[in-house]
Order: structure tokens, then sequence, then C-alpha cells
């Protein structure tokens, strides 16, 4: 006998159950499908934001009362159902917003849920939500988050209460959150306070001058950024923030009209880490008539990086000629060290001018393949190898083609599942002549047509 089901007083509330389908283990093959379908019943409640808030609230927290329970039943390695949870809690201060509920209700009942979250849903929710709040809710949850914030600061914990929160964690944990929220209120001396409070980092720096520039404070925002880069030094192995300091400090020079100061900037941190995004960052600096020179520059500069960057930067800049000879005195195992990102653009680009070099380019991908033992890339090193003897063979060097086979034949002889595919290459059958699925398919369809004649 089949159990029916109680009737709800809400129709979208059986749409959320049948959608969740309770009891049911969803696997991760699954996910993608079932949050689609949870998407759908989502989307219904979010229509009804304008027309009635109250009962979209209401949905909501039905919606996300059921997640928390259907999460048990459930395998999303990929996340998608999360997201799904952050909808849902950003949907509900909609509906909560159009609704005029009390900002305060709001906030306090938010701050609950995060605080009794035991499945990282909200984990960094206020970098969604602080984009929906209107002006009173976000004051409304600043105040709270402030208090606990405080009151974090003033708690001990007993020696035998082993279950309870660290109060530094606690308190640096709303800190975070506090940054974020006077980073969205733009309160710039609010966040100044709290991070020199809490202990100034060069992202603090950052934020700070960011902030400044929004308000047309360009000279104080450079000062924040010069503070950035000073406390950047005492961090034993640098800042993160240290490139998005730099790059901010060229454009407020330039703003400032200091031009040939962030042309120098730009300049000396190139040739500290010469890169297409330098390199990129540098030209941006460059006045148009002078471009030629300071390109010719950058090159010889770089022509002392790692061999990865180099390449990459030639290729980009369109520096073929200094690319091919780059290669030609490249020795083979330097090749093979590099990743295939690196040298299948060059090999494909030089196939027609420098069948020698692409060849070279070529070998090495398939013999870091087999080198490395990496069984399931086969089929690419096969595939490398065969363009690797054709560019041989276009630019007469089969006996260099001969000696890669020697090679890999004694190399590599033990390889049951790779070596008969690389005999059948180097008889005249490589993976290019094999027959497609469809084209296998075809013929086999042929063939029982005529059979049945």
């Amino acid at each position: 006998m089949t159990r029916k089901r109680r009737p709800r007083s809400d129709p979208i509330e059986n749409e959320i159950e049948l959608a969740l389908n309770p009891g049911a283990f969803i696997p991760y093959s699954a996910c993608f499908s079932f949050v689609s379908d949870l998407d759908e019943v989502a989307a219904k409640i979010a229509k009804l934001v304008s027309s009635d808030p109250e009962r979209a609230v209401t949905l909501y927290e039905t919606f996300l009362a059921a997640c928390y329970v259907k999460i048990e039943e459930l395998d999303d390695s990929s996340g998608s159902f999360g997201q799904l949870v952050d909808e849902l809690y950003c949907g509900w201060i909609k509906a909560r917003q159009a609704g005029g509920a009390d900002p305060e209700e709001t906030a306090s009942r938010l701050l609950t849920w995060i605080n009794q979250d035991d499945y990282g849903f909200c984990y960094r929710l206020e970098m969604e939500v602080v984009k929906i709040f209107n002006r009173a809710n976000l004051a409304a949850f600043i105040k709270l988050v402030r208090e606990r914030f405080e009151s974090a600061g003033k708690e001990t914990v007993k020696k035998d209460d082993k279950h309870r929160d660290c109060p530094d964690y606690t308190r640096r944990r709303w800190g975070k959150v506090l940054r974020t929220l006077y980073a969205a209120q733009e309160n710039v001396a609010a966040y100044v306070s709290l991070a020199e409070e809490t202990g100034l980092t060069a992202k603090d720096c950052h934020t700070i001058a960011t902030l400044l520039v929004s308000k047309h404070k360009s000279e104080e925002a450079l000062s924040w950024v010069e503070r950035g880069f000073d406390v950047g030094k005492q961090t034993p192995r640098g800042s993160i923030a240290s490139h998005d300091l730099a790059k901010l400090k060229r454009d407020l020079l330039t703003k400032l009209g200091r031009s040939d100061e962030a042309l120098d900037a730009a300049w000396s941190d190139y040739c500290k880490h010469p890169s297409t995004y330098t390199y990129a960052d540098l030209m941006k600096h460059v006045p148009k008539d002078q471009r030629k020179r300071w390109h010719e520059k950058a090159i010889d500069a770089a022509m002392g990086a790692d061999l990865r960057s180099i390449m990459d930067l030639l290729l980009k800049t369109k520096e073929l000629e200094r690319l091919a000879e780059l290669v030609r005195r490249t020795k083979d195992d330097e090749l093979e060290d590099l990743s295939h990102y690196a040298t299948e653009p060059l090999a494909k680009r030089f196939e027609k001018a420098h069948p020698d070099l692409a060849a070279r380019l070529w070998r090495a991908q398939g013999l870091r393949i087999v080198n490395a033992k990496k069984s399931k890339y086969y089929d690419a090193a096969l595939s490398n190898f065969e363009r690797a003897k054709r560019c041989f063979e276009r630019a007469g060097l089969e006996g260099e083609w001969s000696k890669t086979v020697r090679q890999v034949r004694a190399n590599h002889h033990r390889k049951s599942s790779f070596m008969p595919r690389f005999v059948a290459l180097v008889e005249g059958m490589g993976p290019s002549d094999a027959l497609s699925f469809l084209d296998r398919a075809k013929a086999r369809w042929r063939t029982k047509e005529r059979s049945a004649r």
C-alpha cells in the first residue's frame, strides 16, 4: 500500500518536497540534474517576492530547513547544492526587505543560522548578502556582527571546556566579516579603525586605498599603498597582496600626473618577473610613440627569464624568429621538462615555417608522457609522436625520427599498452589513420546491407 503524502497548505511546499525526493540518496552523478530541479522551484518562489513577499519568506524558510535535512542524503562534491542554499538565503533576505520586515530581526535570525550551520553553507555568506542588503538592513547586520566581535574579545575559555570555540578564532572570524561589511558600506573610517585594532595587513591597505579611490582621494590612497608595501615586508614570505598594490600604485601615479614614475615602477616590476602579464602592464604605461623602443628593451631584458615564461612572451608578442632561435639552442631534455601548455602552441605554430623545431617539440611532449609512465595519456603521446614523425620527414630529418624510434623501443619496450600501437605508428598506421567511431559504424552498416542482399 502506497502512503499518501500529507496535503500542504501551500502548493509550492508540495513541489519542494517532491523535488527534494526525501529518503532517496542522490549520487554525485545525479547531483546536477537534482539541483536543476530544485532551481526551478526556487525560481517560482523568487517570482513571489514582489507580489507576495510574506508567502515567499515562509517558503524560503521551509526550503532552507528541508535542505539541511536533505544534505545528509546527498553526495555533492561539486558544491552546486551549497550554491543553491546560498541563493535561498539571499532570496529570503530580498523577500524580508520587500515585505518591510524589521531589519534587526532579519539580521538576528540570519546570524543565528550562520552560527548553527554545521555544513559550511554559510561560509563567507556575507560576501553575497552585502550585495542585496539595503541600507537599513546592512546597518542592522553590521551592528549585531560588531556586538559579537566585541563579545568574543571579552570571553575566556575554561580549561575543561573543550567544545567551545576559541575566543581568538571567533574574534578573527567576526573581524573578517566586519571587514567585508565595512568595505561594502564604503565606511573607510570604520574599516581603518577595525584593521588597526585587529592587526593591519597589506590586503587591508589595498582595500582602504581602493575605497579612497572611489571617493576621489588619490593622494591619500597612494599613501595607503605605500603603507601596504611596508606592512608586506614584515611578512616572512612577502604579501600576496603585493601584486595588487603595485598595480594600484601605477594607476594612481598616472592619475596624479606622475606618468614617468608609473612607467619606472612598471619597468622595475617587469625586470623582476618578465612575463606576458608584466609586459602588458608595462606597455600600458609606455607612450604610444615609444612602444617600439620599449618593446625591444623589454624583450632583451626578458631573455634571462625562465624558459617557459620567455617562450610564452615571445609567442604572444609574435617574436617568432627570436622564439625559433631560442628553441634551436635549447637542449632536448630541457624541452621535455616543459609542460605541453608551453610547447604545444609553439609546435603548432612552427609546423610550416620550421618543421625541424616543431618535430623536436612534438617529440619532447611524447617522451615526457612515456618517461613519466602516464598511461592514461598514451593516446596523446602517440599523436605527438605521429606529428613529430611527419615534421621530421618534412624537414628531411628521417635520421632523427629513426633515432627517436630506437630510443623509445630501448627504454619503453615493456609498456604493453603502448608499444604495439607505437610499432603500428612506425610501420605507417598512426592514430590519425585509424577510422573514427562513426566511420567504423558506417562501414559496419554497409557490410550488413551488402550481406542482406
